[in-house]
């Protein structure tokens, strides 16, 4: 058995690097990536070693287990190794026109040995072919792809006898190499493959090409320091064209006949599974399953990252040409029947990591919690790295994947934030107004307590000597003068009585009260214009509520002159009052001319006032106000003063709690 012992971690994940693209969990063919807090984690115990989240992770957030300073170690331990070059190397170092150059480099590292693993595609694809000749109804896939191996045996092992009991050119190569060396040689194979550093013991290390590379940077190798050299024994013949599409077929000497559908070449994350699954369903009758988990091994994880296919094809192509017209055939084939006498029958075991498929009815309520309450919901746009809604829904139950990696529910879910963001901040600014205008009220109330004590007493004698002397006196013009006297002593004493309501906290003394009957009696309280309609519409079912039957009458009858004043050419007063869950609406709208912007803002605001000299003291809707806060409520005022914004007019809104104790 050419398996690995040791189960090894080949990928992981750099935390610090990781910028949530779900790339990696994308061209995971099997998922094995888990989102934990946005970050991504390669799940070692589902990994198949591909790499391809290594290849396609731009914030290299993906590395692969390294083993250059192992294999220094023992280059420097005196031991004899060999270097076994994948066949995809002319591939890699495609700047290098002579291989014996690269072969001089890598033996200047301190390898004893530098031999080409094509050499085991050469023994490995007579035994495929014996496999083919002798197999007649039974489908065979090809066990030369280690994550291809580790897929059927972790994913779909119901199809494990189905993989051809034969090791893997690298383990071919190795096995006959210490047949021919010694059994104490120790082997090293570099090449494009992450998943080959699991794949059998038979292989003491392995290293990809990009290793390769870090190797020669560090030691300061380059094809200007060394002079060309030739691999050791054994040599490769048409085995190097392993690693390209079809290239184990044309090794075996085997044509693909489309009309017969005898042989299957599939290669890439997506085309291999496609053709396992329909392999397993009974419906490719097929001999043969050529499966590369990468588009050919010139793709492989472990190769540069800047190179491109069909270059890169060529290369191997070219170098192919070369060696075929160069090769010794006679010494080929003697060291051919040599490597016949090794064993290369491999067995696998099935080792099912499929995870337990969850019911329909948890499928659903995480679809539902991310907004996908029916099929036209289900857009399938790939973006969480998941083909399909259903199967990120299904990862998600599983543990290995979240509802924000969602876009359109990302997205959904942001456009709420900012609403209620936007809500908060409207709240906030009102709140923002309301302790503004506290602070006025509470600054008036020091500076009318004041008032009220200067000019009380004074007041009171003024009056009160005025009223006596008007008694007195027979002569109208200075009955006139000393009236005038009186009244406008009178208008102060007002003026400062409504001082005092800012300067001493009044008590608010609940009643229960009918709001319908007590708006009505508001209205009665003022002088009303014939040429003004008033209006009372009532949407409550529940007309009781409790507040200052005083205080709060102030306040309507003051609101309610304030309309009437505001239409001196008549119009219509009207009065709203609206049932809340918790609360109750007053609106109180006039027809009149409505209130400028520059206004809206001072309305509240202590002796602001818009009407003409001594026809109002600016104390009125600051003083309503004070009363509604006190009775734990809100105002607010809406207004239109331009006409060709639509019907000019002014509504003062109240709120209420029906029991503000």
């Amino acid at each position: 058995m050419a398996h690995n012992s040791k189960h090894k971690q080949l990928v992981f994940t750099v935390k610090d690097r990781c910028r949530v693209c779900f790339t990696c969990v994308r061209e995971c063919p099997v998922k094995a990536i888990k989102i934990v807090n946005g970050q991504a984690e390669v799940l070692s115990e589902r990994c198949i070693g591909c790499g391809n989240c290594v290849r396609v992770c731009r914030q290299e957030a993906k590395v692969f287990l390294k083993q250059t300073s192992e294999v220094l170690e023992l280059l420097q331990s005196g031991t004899r190794t060999a270097a076994c070059l994948a066949p995809s190397f002319p591939a890699e170092f495609t700047g290098i026109e002579d291989y014996r150059v690269l072969v001089s480099m890598v033996k200047s590292l301190g390898f004893d040995l530098v031999t080409e693993v094509a050499f085991g595609a050469d023994m490995v694809a007579v035994a495929y072919r014996k496999l083919f000749e002798n197999n007649d109804s039974k489908g065979v896939i090809s066990s030369d792809c280690p994550a291809i191996v580790y897929y059927v045996e972790h994913f779909q092992p119901e199809l494990v006898s189905q993989l051809a009991p034969l090791v893997s050119p690298m383990v071919a190569a190795s096995r006959y190499l210490k047949k021919k060396y010694g059994d104490d040689l120790q082997t090293v194979f570099i090449g494009p493959c992450i998943a080959k550093k699991a794949e059998s013991d038979d292989i003491d290390f392995a290293l990809t090409f990009s290793e390769l590379r870090e190797l020669f940077a560090e030691k300061g190798i380059n094809q200007n320091n060394v002079k060309p050299r030739e691999f050791d024994p054994p040599f490769a013949g048409k085995g190097a064209v392993f690693p390209i599409s079809h290239g184990l077929l044309q090794n075996m000497q085997v044509e693909s006949d489309l009309t017969k559908g005898d042989v299957i070449v599939a290669e890439g994350r997506i085309n291999f599974k496609d053709a396992i699954t329909e392999f397993a369903q009974g419906k490719l009758q097929t001999r043969h399953l050529e499966l590369l988990c990468c588009e050919g091994c010139i793709m492989g994880p472990g190769m540069s990252k800047d190179g491109v296919k069909y270059q890169r094809r060529s290369c191997i192509s070219k170098y192919v040409g070369q060696k075929m017209e160069n090769i010794d055939m006679g010494a080929w084939e003697k060291e051919l029947i040599q490597a016949s006498t090794i064993d290369l029958s491999n067995s696998f075991q099935p080792m099912d990591r499929r995870l337990e498929k969850p019911s329909s009815q948890k499928i659903g309520e995480v679809l539902f919690r991310m907004g996908k309450n029916d099929a036209s919901d289900y857009l399938d746009c790939g973006a969480c790295g998941y083909d399909t809604c259903i199967e990120h829904a299904i990862a998600i139950v599983q543990g290995l994947a979240e509802n924000e990696m969602c876009l359109p529910y990302s997205i959904e879910t942001l456009h709420q934030s900012v609403e209620k963001l936007n809500l908060s901040n409207i709240e906030l600014a009102s709140a923002r107004e309301a302790l503004k205008q506290s602070e006025k009220l509470a600054h008036m109330g020091q500076l009318s307590a004041g008032i009220a004590h200067e000019l009380n007493n004074p007041l009171g004698v003024i009056t009160m000597y005025s009223n006596l002397i008007l008694d007195e006196t027979t002569d109208e013009t200075t009955r006139n003068d000393l009236q005038l006297i009186v009244e406008q002593a009178d208008r102060c004493r007002k003026i400062v009585g409504g001082l005092l309501n800012f300067a001493r906290k009044n008590q608010v003394r609940l009643t229960e009260t009918h709001l319908e009957k007590f708006a009505t009696r508001s209205v009665q309280s003022i002088v009303v214009p014939e040429n003004i309609i008033v209006n009372l519409k009532v949407e409550m079912k529940n007309p009781y509520l409790f507040l200052d039957v005083d205080q709060m009458m102030q306040v309507l009858t003051n609101l309610e002159k304030n309309a009437v004043e505001a239409m001196p050419a008549g119009g219509e007063l009207t009065i709203e009052l609206i049932e809340k869950k918790d609360d109750v609406e007053i609106h109180i709208k006039d027809s009149g001319s409505g209130i400028s912007e520059e206004n809206m803002e001072k309305i509240f605001t202590p002796f602001f006032t818009t009407k003409e000299v001594g026809k109002g003291t600016g104390l009125g809707l600051p003083l309503c106000y004070g009363i509604i806060k006190m009775h734990k409520g809100k105002i607010s005022v809406i207004s239109n003063c331009n006409p060709q914004k639509g019907p000019t007019g002014t509504t003062f809104i109240i709120s209420l709690p029906r029991n503000p104790a």
